[in-house]
C-alpha cells in the first residue's frame, strides 16, 4: 500500500461513507449465500441463534471490506471505478478505516463463536485473514492468478452458514464452496475485459493486463466449462433435486452461451460497439449465481414438506 493523495477537499463522514466502507453489495451476496447455506442443512438451528449468526457474519463481511478499502486506498485513487469511494474521496482517514475493520473482526468472530460454534467462526476469522491479507495485501498485486486463488474468500460464507446449522463441514458444503469458487473468475475476468484500463492504469496484474484479452477470452471459456459440472453436481446431493437440477440446467447453458460468445468475439469489433456482449455476460453471472442458491431454498422448501427429495 501507498500513500493516498486526496486532491479534493477534506469532507466530513455522513453514515453512508461508512455504510459504503463494509462494502453492502458484497456483503449483501455474502450474508445471502450464508443464510442459504444455514437453511438448506440438515439440522434446524433456533431462529434466534440463526439470526444472529447471519448477523455476526455480515459484520465480518463489512470487517472484510474495511480491511480492503484501508489497503487499497491508493488503487482505488486512480481507478475510475473506485476513486469516489471514502477514503480516496477524502471523508474517512485511512487509520479510522483500519481500526473500524479490525475492531469489527474481532467483534463478528468472538460473537459467531458465542452464538453458534468455534468451527463457524474459526471459518470466518480465516476468511477475513484470506480475504484481508493473502488476497487484498498479497495476491492481488502480484500474480495474474488474484481473483482464481483470491475467490475462496468469497466462497467461505455458506459454508460458514452449514457449520453454524450442523458444527461441521459436509459435501454440500464443499460443492457450494466450489460453486462460488469456479464461478468467480470467469465473473470478474467478463469486468476485467470492460473495465481492462483502470486495472491497467492502476497497476493491477489483472489476467487482462499481463497476458492480453485474447488469453483471458480463452480462461472464461475454460473456467465456464469446469463450473458447469460443480453446479450441476451439487443437484444430487442431499440439498439438491429436479427444481435445482432444472434452473441449473438452463443457467449453466446460458453461461456457456455466454462464455463462447466472448470466446469469439474479436478486440476490435468488442471495443467498437462498446463491450455488449461482456457487460451482458457479466450482469448474467450475477443471476446465476443468485439463482442457483435461490433454487437451494426452493429445494429446501420443498424437502421440508416431503416434495422435491430423491
Amino acid at each position: 500500500m501507498t500513500d493516498v493523495h486526496v486532491t479534493a477537499d477534506p469532507k466530513e463522514a455522513g453514515f453512508g461513507d461508512y455504510v459504503q466502507l463494509l462494502k453492502p453489495r458484497v456483503m449483501s451476496l455474502v450474508v445471502f449465500t450464508a443464510a442459504v447455506g444455514l437453511l438448506v442443512a440438515p439440522q434446524g438451528v433456533h431462529p434466534v441463534v440463526a439470526v444472529a449468526s447471519i448477523l455476526f457474519i455480515a459484520l465480518g463481511a463489512g470487517a472484510s471490506g474495511a480491511l480492503n478499502m484501508w489497503w487499497d486506498a491508493d488503487i482505488d485513487a486512480v481507478m475510475r471505478r473506485t476513486s469516489g469511494r471514502p477514503i480516496p474521496a477524502g471523508r474517512v482517514e485511512a487509520g479510522e478505516a483500519l481500526a473500524i475493520g479490525l475492531a469489527l473482526s474481532g467483534i463478528a468472530v468472538v460473537m459467531l463463536g458465542l452464538a453458534a460454534n468455534l468451527l463457524a467462526a474459526g471459518l470466518l476469522a480465516f476468511t477475513i485473514f484470506f480475504y484481508a491479507v493473502i488476497y487484498s495485501m498479497w495476491l492481488k498485486r502480484w500474480t495474474p492468478q488474484n481473483i482464481v486463488i483470491g475467490g475462496a474468500a468469497g466462497a467461505f460464507p455458506p459454508m460458514i452458514g452449514w457449520a453454524v446449522a450442523t458444527g461441521g463441514v459436509g459435501i454440500e458444503s464443499i460443492l457450494m464452496f466450489a460453486l462460488i469458487f469456479m464461478w468467480t473468475p470467469p465473473h470478474f475476468w467478463a469486468l476485467a475485459l470492460f473495465m481492462n484500463a483502470d486495472y491497467e492504469k492502476a497497476g493491477v496484474p489483472m489476467l487482462t493486463v499481463t497476458h492480453g484479452k485474447r488469453v483471458t477470452r480463452n480462461h472464461v471459456l475454460v473456467y465456464t466449462i469446469l463450473l458447469a459440472p460443480v453446479a450441476m453436481g451439487l443437484g444430487f446431493t442431499g440439498i439438491g433435486g429436479p427444481v435445482y437440477l432444472a434452473t441449473a440446467a438452463v443457467l449453466n447453458a446460458g453461461f456457456l452461451w455466454g462464455a463462447l460468445a466472448i470466446w469469439r468475439r474479436d478486440e476490435t469489433v468488442a471495443q467498437a460497439d462498446g463491450y455488449r456482449v461482456e457487460k451482458r455476460v457479466f450482469t448474467f453471472s450475477l443471476f446465476y449465481l443468485f439463482l442457483h442458491f435461490t433454487a437451494l431454498l426452493v429445494e429446501a422448501a420443498l424437502h421440508s414438506h416431503g416434495l422435491g427429495a430423491w
